[in-house]
């Protein structure tokens, strides 16, 4: 299998992928080392996490380096990944052991009768991973999966595959036996092989058509499924705003990452009493973001990972301007960049859900805005998708934030803020966007069975 660099075309490296028996051993050896680490005292279980831990802030450099050159994301944003990923590897250690504790949770007036709840683990875990944020995307699943006594079968997108091999080797330099973290290296292909096997939970991130797919196989077999899928993330920007300060906060939030976040904005409402003036602002903000070599520290837009994209992107682009929509920047793949995967950062103004644009997930650097007249239809049209992984609001009203908020079905809403997640709180989707969760406490519970304990004295 080659790794290609998406900014140039080039070559970096052929890995050799798994195959039908390679995959079969692999099971079986994490089958097999299941239990002894189950048994293992959780206290050396993350101490091996923490030793993880250590390991990716000495070797940050390298490491974004890598990432940069195998997705095309900007080497500062690389770096921002390893450093935010300490925060969370820090909060399931602080957490892990006390949510994963044996919890007395009644005992009769007379003694006799106790109720107890015991958290045991799943058994083997199949985590497919995502190649945007894979740093993230996989330690939301492998890191609570390891802590609470689970082996592991992680198999890296395949856009992403040096950085899964650089995840497998430092946790296994930091104590995690080898047959308890198995990297399953392939394409979607050997995806599906993985998950033929008789697995006890599967994790996956990607696409809303590969979910289905998944929760169908896995669904006859009565196994944990956890889906995180796609969205179509919008933000509402009232008129009490700080017009610059919002565009600001807006810009960025679509299109950091190369637009290519799972919960990057995706589509902008703006109140009609300063939509123009709010669209100056955000173009100005966007033609000011600086597009180029991934590896130079001022880049902020890199290249799309996969080549296929860009046919999406342009796609969006013929359909906005079609049916009305107005180009303020961008709109096409740019000359002179060689092989590699290159399209313009995109904004339309005056889009409406007649368009792709405001519709289907874009996962790019194109955004469109809409006028609206206030917060009634504002909220009617962030709720008319198929998606619902978050939503936004920026006011300078707290209570009008929330009452707008609590009217959005989404899994996770932001006030004055976007495309943001916290180790603390859960990461889930509703509706096309995927089922159950990762991050905080419940995302530590989400690689356990709860065993129900009725003990009687005699």
């Amino acid at each position: 299998m080659k790794i290609i660099n998406p900014a140039t075309g080039a070559v970096l490296a052929d890995v050799t992928s798994d195959n039908a028996k390679s995959v079969r051993n692999k099971y079986e050896r994490a089958a097999a080392a299941q239990t002894a680490w189950a048994a293992t005292p959780i206290r050396k279980r993350l101490a091996a996490i923490r030793s993880f831990g250590e390991l990716i802030t000495e070797r940050a450099p390298e490491l974004a380096r890598t990432l940069t050159l195998e997705v095309g994301k900007p080497i500062r944003q690389s770096r921002n990944e390893l450093k935010g990923l300490a925060g969370r590897i820090e909060f399931f250690l602080e957490q892990s052991e006390r949510v994963l504790r044996e919890q007395k949770v009644h005992t009769d007036t007379d003694g006799v009768m106790q109720e107890r709840i015991a958290h045991e683990p799943l058994g083997v875990v199949a985590n497919i991973s995502a190649w945007n944020y894979p740093y993230f995307v996989g330690s939301n699943v492998f890191v609570p999966a390891l802590a609470a006594g689970n082996t592991v079968l992680y198999k890296p997108s395949e856009f992403a595959t040096l950085t899964g091999m650089h995840i497998a080797d430092l946790l296994h330099a930091a104590g995690i036996p080898d047959d308890v973290f198995i990297p399953v290296i392939g394409d979607g292909k050997i995806g599906a092989m993985l998950l033929r096997q008789p697995v006890d939970g599967v994790f996956f991130t990607g696409s809303y058509a590969t979910g289905v797919k998944i929760a169908a196989s896995t669904g006859r077999r009565m196994i944990k499924t956890q889906l995180e899928l796609g969205g179509k993330d919008p933000v509402y920007v009232a008129e009490d705003v700080d017009i610059s300060a919002a565009a600001a906060a807006v810009s960025d939030g679509a299109f950091y990452n190369t637009g290519q976040s799972c919960c990057s904005v995706e589509r902008i409402y703006v109140h009609a009493k300063i939509y123009e003036a709010f669209v100056k602002a955000f173009v100005a903000e966007v033609k000011n973001m600086k597009q180029g070599n991934p590896q130079d520290e001022a880049t902020y837009i890199g290249a799309i990972t996969r080549r296929p994209q860009l046919a999406v992107l342009q796609k969006q682009v013929a359909d906005a301007r079609k049916k009305g929509a107005r180009l303020l920047a961008g709109g096409s793949v740019p000359k002179g960049k060689g092989k590699g995967n290159w399209f313009e950062p995109t904004v339309f103004a005056d889009a409406d859900h007649r368009m792709m644009l405001m519709r289907d997930e874009s996962f790019g650097p194109i955004i469109g805005l809409q006028a609206v007249a206030g917060d009634d239809e504002a909220v009617a049209l962030m709720n008319d998708t198929a998606y619902g992984l978050t939503a936004g609001v920026y006011t300078a009203d707290e209570k009008r934030a929330k009452k707008i908020l609590r009217r959005v079905d989404a899994g996770t809403v932001y006030w004055n803020c976007c495309d943001r997640v916290s180790p603390r709180l859960p990461w889930s989707g509703r509706k096309a966007s995927g089922m159950g969760l990762t991050l905080s406490t419940y995302g530590i519970q989400a690689f356990t069975r709860p065993k129900a304990w009725h003990l009687r004295r005699a």
